[in-house]
């Protein structure tokens, strides 16, 4: 049976992990063990960061959505009520933005979401 020489393969699998861990404090960033384990938790919380962001951003976008509906004399839910009732179609996102960049054509959205609901 000839002798398998795993040295660079080895060395490669060392060397990605420890370029992840560079920066991480005290022997996370410099002991292959520790830094393992960090990488792999450090990957972990990333994945549930990557979720949560998208939950972030939803609930900035309506927060900006109901100050600038409430500057405007209606509430969130009835502003969103008349939108659907006048079949508009405009995502949270874009519609934050609106509120901001350009609050005249904000303010013809809630008013036309007033006339769908009364």
């Amino acid at each position: 049976m000839p002798k398998v020489n795993t040295g660079p393969a080895k060395r490669r699998r060392h060397k990605r992990i420890m370029k992840r861990a560079k920066g991480y404090y005290g022997r996370r960033s410099t002991i292959l063990r520790t830094a393992r384990d960090a990488v792999e938790r450090a990957e972990e919380h990333a994945r549930f960061g990557r979720k949560q962001r998208k939950r972030d951003f939803r609930r900035l976008w309506i927060t900006r959505i109901s100050a600038a509906a409430r500057e405007r004399g209606i509430s969130y839910s009835r502003f969103m009520q008349g939108l659907k009732a006048a079949d508009v179609r405009i995502n949270r996102k874009a519609m934050s933005d609106l509120a901001i960049t350009d609050p005249g054509a904000f303010g013809e959205l809630v008013e036309l979401a007033k006339s769908k609901i009364a």
